[in-house]
Formats: structure tokens, C-alpha cells, sequence
């Protein structure tokens, strides 16, 4: 138990990547040892092998080992979001990544998003949980199960991927009607200045068939306000 905790936790400390041979050198480990441990968290999907093979990655049930912190915003970033709120008739919700899944931290209380927990818990029907995918290396670990809400919700892992890779390629995520058939949600990454890691996202919510629109005026407005959130919350 030890040993496979002490391998689990040099995935942390290392970053997604790190390979058997280097977890080996760093725990002192016997290989045979580390590859036995390495197979057992894998199939147990604490961790995932990387689609290259060539190295580790955290899998969807280490994200369950945390509990995510719900740390409040900076005022300075709660008034650019509060800005945001002021100029659309949409909702306007901002949240952060934590522990490997969705957790909002600034919902609008007007416009009341779905459940929080269905939103951590099924990131692939969310616009702000395509986000999340987009950014992991290894998107499929965070996936459940591809659970349909709607006649709208995506139900298959090719169309899935392909809507991850069109997020990936236009630094934007929509959904439609996906999880409530009425409702849908444009979001956009916040991502630090300095290394470009995501940090937050930012998302509107607003009747299903305005979101599929193109809406360009709206969508820049959205960038703007997570231009102006990532040196707040970097």
C-alpha cells in the first residue's frame, strides 16, 4: 500500500509524463516493482498511460482523492465578471479546475446554473467541462460515462472527440441543449500570462438556440472579460 502511494504521488509531484524508469530512479524502487505498481494504479485507473506510451498521468479516480477548495475570487476579479453580468442578459459564470474537475466559484445567483455536482461529475455536457478536457492530455480519463440527458447530448466517444478537438483548435466550448434541452453555454478559457496554463474558465449561459448562433459581438465580449480575469487569478 505504501509503495503504490509513494508511485502515485511522484506522478503528482512530476507532472504528467513521467515515466517508469525515471518514477523507479526517484523512489529508489526496484523496476519490476514499479512496473508492477504502475500496472495495478492503471488498472484500478488511478492513472493513465500517456497515447504515446511513453510515460503517466493521473487517472479519473485520483481526482476523487481531493476535495476541491472553493476559494472565492479577488474582488478585482469578482467586479470584472460582475462587469460582464452588467452589459449581456445572459448568465454569467465563472469557475476554476481544481483537483481535475468543474468547480464553480463566482455562479451567477440570477441566472442560477445546472447542478454543480452533474457538472463535476459529467465535464462532457458542459461548455466549461470541454474546456477542462481540452486542456488534459489524456481527456478520456475524466469521462464517466457518456450518460445522455437530452436527445441533444452527445452519446458517442468519436463525436466527443471531435467536438474536444474543435475546442483544442478554437479556444472556445459550446453546448446545446446537451444537459437540459432548453438551456445551453459558450465558455473560454483563463489562462496565466506568464506559462499559458488554464486556470479558470469563464461561460454564459442562455437559451439553447442563441448559443448555437455564430454570436461574434458576444463571444469577444467574453474574451475580453478572461483576458482581463488572468492576471487576477494567475
Amino acid at each position: 500500500m505504501r509503495s503504490a502511494l509513494a508511485v502515485l504521488e511522484e506522478v503528482v509531484a512530476a507532472g504528467p509524463g513521467i515515466t517508469a524508469k525515471e518514477i523507479s530512479a526517484a523512489l529508489k524502487m526496484p523496476q519490476a516493482t514499479t512496473y508492477r505498481l504502475l500496472n495495478l494504479l492503471v488498472g484500478e485507473e488511478y492513472l493513465v498511460r500517456l497515447p504515446d506510451l511513453k510515460g503517466f498521468a493521473l487517472g479519473r479516480r485520483a481526482a476523487r482523492l481531493a476535495v476541491p477548495v472553493t476559494t472565492t475570487p479577488p474582488t478585482a476579479a469578482r467586479a470584472v465578471v460582475d462587469h460582464l453580468r452588467g452589459l449581456v442578459r445572459w448568465g454569467v459564470h465563472l469557475a476554476s479546475f481544481g483537483a481535475g474537475q468543474v468547480t464553480l466559484v463566482d455562479p451567477d445567483p440570477d441566472h442560477p446554473p445546472s447542478d454543480a455536482a452533474l457538472l463535476a461529475r459529467y465535464p462532457q455536457v458542459s461548455a466549461l467541462g470541454r474546456l477542462l478536457l481540452a486542456d488534459q492530455p489524456e481527456w478520456r480519463a475524466l469521462v464517466r460515462e457518456l450518460r445522455v440527458f437530452t436527445e441533444h447530448t452527445v452519446s458517442s466517444t468519436s463525436e466527443l472527440a471531435a467536438r474536444i478537438d474543435e475546442v483544442a483548435h478554437d479556444g472556445i466550448a459550446r453546448q446545446c441543449g446537451e444537459l437540459r434541452a432548453d438551456r445551453g453555454c459558450l465558455a473560454v478559457p483563463v489562462r496565466a500570462p506568464g506559462d499559458g496554463r488554464l486556470v479558470a474558465g469563464l461561460a454564459l449561459s442562455g437559451p439553447a438556440t442563441r448559443v448555437a448562433d455564430p454570436n461574434i459581438e458576444l463571444v469577444a465580449l467574453l474574451r475580453e472579460h478572461a483576458d482581463r480575469l488572468a492576471p487576477l487569478l494567475a
